[in-house]
């Protein structure tokens, strides 16, 4: 029989040592204890698409393709003032897209921003290529439900004034989607009559997401002009 004070130094030792360990299954990367609110996995976080997008100026190459065909003489902007964006964008297929548009230089990084709020809310954009892949033809352009910006040409039916998008501050969003429409009942393309009328909303039809970040960059709706209605427009300064 061991002495009284040896069983209690024995019991005190062993207190001792179960106090200084670590939990079971504890280690130095897992505490046991439950993630944060909101916390997202870093491998599932990896798996998910980011938005990337680059702005560049117009290069020798590009410059050539665009005279003649989207740039003119007697242009209002030079081009040294234009810049080529190539971004990120979801396609009608579920899909990340790559896409070109030339914007004015003093507009190229509010509209990536806007470009990067779209692909956050997963906006479909059916195509973004170069009007100059069109021959520089607007009709063609939207009868393909092409995205585009840069366009040096004329307001239509107006002869000696120049649009917007000849200044490289303009964009036209998904044209079968969101229609030119006149009061008269005209729709430009013909594809797009069936989204003249705006609800319900569907795929590629501008939304209040997408109207409000342009505006936070300072771009105004044409489908808020009266009575004709641009859906598919917005400029920098709302013509």
């Amino acid at each position: 029989m061991r002495p009284p004070w040896v069983v209690l130094a024995f019991g005190l030792l062993v207190a001792v040592l179960a106090l200084g360990s670590p939990a079971s299954g504890s280690g130095r990367h897992d505490s046991g204890a439950p993630s944060p609110a909101g916390h997202v996995d870093r491998h599932e976080a990896a798996r998910q698409p980011r938005f990337d997008a680059e702005v560049f100026k117009l290069g020798r190459p590009q410059k050539r393709r665009m005279r003649g065909v989207s740039y003119h003489h007697g242009c209002p902007v030079p081009l040294r003032d234009l810049r080529l964006l190539r971004l990120d964008h979801w396609g009608f297929d579920g899909d990340v897209h790559r896409g070109r548009l030339v914007i004015h230089r003093t507009k190229a990084r509010a509209i990536l921003d806007v470009m990067r709020e779209a692909f956050r809310a997963r906006f479909a954009i059916r195509r973004m290529e170069l009007i100059d892949h069109y021959g520089g033809d607007d009709r063609r352009s939207m009868d393909a439900d092409n995205t585009s910006a840069f366009n040096c040409r004329e307001v239509a039916g107006r002869p000696g004034v120049w649009s917007q998008h000849a200044y490289g501050r303009a964009i036209d969003v998904n044209p079968i989607e969101n229609p030119f429409v006149t009061s008269s009942g005209y729709v430009s393309p013909p594809a797009g009559q069936p989204y003249a009328d705006r609800s319900p909303t569907r795929k590629g039809m501008v939304t209040r997401r997408i109207i409000r970040s342009f505006g936070d960059a300072g771009w105004e709706w044409g489908g808020r002009w009266s009575p004709t209605k641009d859906y598919q427009h917005f400029s920098s300064n709302g013509r």
